[in-house]
């Protein structure tokens, strides 16, 4: 048995929304609300910025649903290799930025003994 994602394990969504309906209504709600195509945004701006931040948070599901979205908007390889380098770039600045503060934390802490 697999302990990793797997495209079946979506057959769970309906069990884990009739578990928690309330919730379950109120993220879809949200879901669909930021994936309207009449926003300052455009859907193929608003695609590669969900395909970058799931390239980040390394979500599977996100990332087979706006990769295959994103190409049908018209995006090519090559931008999807810019849109993966670019949020590598992101998350390795922000590990920069927290060995930042990790050392002010370090030096903040009182000596041992």
């Amino acid at each position: 048995m697999s302990h990793y994602q797997t495209p079946q394990d979506l057959r769970l969504a309906p069990t884990l929304a009739g578990l928690v309906p309330q919730e379950a209504s109120a993220f879809l709600a949200y879901d669909h609300a930021v994936k309207r195509s009449d926003g300052a945004i455009p859907p193929k701006a608003r695609e590669w910025i969900a395909l970058a931040v799931a390239l980040t948070t390394q979500c599977g599901y996100c990332l087979d649903v706006h990769s295959r979205a994103a190409k049908r908007l018209g995006t090519t390889r090559e931008e999807l290799a810019e849109i993966a380098l670019i949020a590598a770039a992101v998350r390795a600045g922000a590990t920069v930025g927290h060995g930042l503060m990790a050392l002010r934390l370090f030096d903040e802490a009182p000596p041992q003994g």
